[in-house]
């Protein structure tokens, strides 16, 4: 029996393996695919994304470094659309290991992902790095002959742009995250400090070395993170609002009142019912004229007074160690 359930875990095992190559497959076969065609319309591509410096002819150090632009411009293209037909097959493979409640959260969040994607490489690329190419010219004009290759602009722009496209799912991701139970927004403010720092980190990362592009980088992600800890509570709400009405339509379960002539050891059992009891069960019951007042000493009963006066002398009772051998009588462990 354990030979065939390790066998059937493995061949489960290799069935999802086997399912996860194929997709990945899938989606490479997508990005090539996406990659040629934007090869095939790469210089209308590169004379949209000059724009911002329109008027500046782009330099190029060699001739290799034209094939490198195109190939850059196509492969971040190909990258931009591919990126929601990746999150739809990941969707394919993880559902059926979801419950029917995540699988309908899931469900609608697959479109708002990938329009959050979009909006944030428009985001990116039509208001943050427009803002930064303009005063780094205009700064470097001052005192220097200004002109870029068109390889560090590229460069330049997609690790700006590309960073607002997957910045602008965390809240979609968080407010899933939090209601399956994932995430709260207590945690959320509690790690604050430590996704700040994170984000300063991958700023400083991402962004070429000047300050204002750290800052374009860091402020967003911020504020991001401010607006997804506000979704969390939100949805948190509403999570514990759909639990509350769930429970309430549950039934109740009411216990009956214990009898008054039940024995001590019926008690017990009912209370322990896997533990053994080591004591001698008790055969005689004491019953009391009347009852014990608290605080009157003097009128404690007969029979528990002589309870009492039996257990104390046991405990005062001196303890019996066994002798070793070559040790005096006199002398005690």
């Amino acid at each position: 029996m354990r030979g065939s359930k390790a066998i059937e875990k493995n061949s489960t095992l290799v069935a999802h393996l086997e399912e996860l190559r194929k997709r990945l497959i899938v989606v490479l076969a997508f990005f090539v695919v996406v990659m040629v065609g934007s090869l095939t319309f790469v210089g209308r591509l590169y004379h949209f994304l000059s724009r911002p410096v329109s008027g500046m002819k782009l330099l190029v150090l060699g001739p290799g470094d034209v094939v490198q632009v195109y190939f850059m411009i196509a492969g971040v293209v190909a990258f931009a659309v591919t990126t929601p037909f990746l999150l739809w097959q990941l969707w394919k493979f993880v559902s059926p290991g979801l419950y029917p409640k995540e699988k309908n959260y899931a469900k609608r969040l697959i479109l708002p992902v990938a329009i959050m994607f979009i909006l944030g490489i428009c985001f990116g690329y039509f208001i943050i790095f427009p803002e930064i190419i303009h005063f780094l010219k205009n700064l470097a004009e001052q005192n220097f002959a200004v002109s870029f290759t068109a390889k560090e602009y590229f460069s330049f722009m997609f690790n700006i742009v590309i960073p607002f496209g997957l910045l602008f799912e965390m809240p979609i991701l968080i407010v899933f995250l939090t209601r399956i139970g994932v995430l709260t927004p207590q945690w959320l403010r509690k790690m604050r400090r430590i996704a700040y720092f994170l984000f300063v980190l991958l700023g400083v990362l991402i962004s070429p070395p000047e300050l204002v592009s750290h800052l374009s980088v860091v402020v967003p992600m911020v504020l991001i993170y401010e607006i997804s800890i506000l979704l969390a509570a939100v949805a948190y709400r509403r999570k514990l609002a759909a639990e509350a009405w769930w429970r309430e339509e549950q039934p109740v379960e009411r216990r009956e009142p214990v009898k008054s002539d039940e024995t001590n050891s019926t008690r017990q059992a009912e209370v322990m019912p896997n533990e053994k009891i080591d004591s001698e069960p008790i055969t005689e019951q004491v019953e009391l004229e009347e009852p014990y007042v608290p605080g009157e000493l003097n009128e404690i009963p007969n029979d528990i007074q002589a309870v009492s006066e039996r257990l104390m002398a046991q405990l005062n009772q001196p303890p019996v160690f066994k002798q070793k051998q070559g040790i005096q009588v006199d002398e005690r462990e």
